[in-house]
């Protein structure tokens, strides 16, 4: 059985508090999950959604990371704040990727650490 996950990127130079970077995660995970396969949510559902946050250190990682997924294969989920709080309107926060395949997901973000 293939074991299914999520990762959110979260950009760290951004220095989000809790509560905003918490929420910048669920639009990331939310958005990502509503453009994934069915049957890719049913296992992912089944196996406990298992997700993992990691950090990257700016704008121009995220973007690399983004494009090492997409080039992968995996589906992704970039959120972009509406500037409604903390930062700027338009500023790229978060990625998400998956759910998918875990080891497919682990050769592209198996290095980054948990934010």
């Amino acid at each position: 059985m293939k074991s299914y996950k999520q990762v959110i990127l979260v950009r760290q130079d951004l220095k989000l508090s809790k509560g905003k970077m918490s929420a910048q995660v669920a639009h990331a995970s939310v958005d990502a999950l509503l453009k994934s396969h069915k049957d890719i949510i049913s296992e992912w559902h089944e196996q406990g959604m298992k997700k993992s946050v990691l950090k990257v250190k700016d704008e121009k990682e995220l973007f690399e990371y983004k494009q090492k997924a997409e080039d992968a294969g995996l589906l992704t989920a970039l959120v972009i704040d509406a500037g409604h709080t903390e930062i700027p309107a338009e500023t790229k926060t978060c990625l998400g990727i998956g759910p998918d395949e875990e080891s497919k997901i682990d050769k592209v973000t198996g290095r980054l650490k948990l934010a």
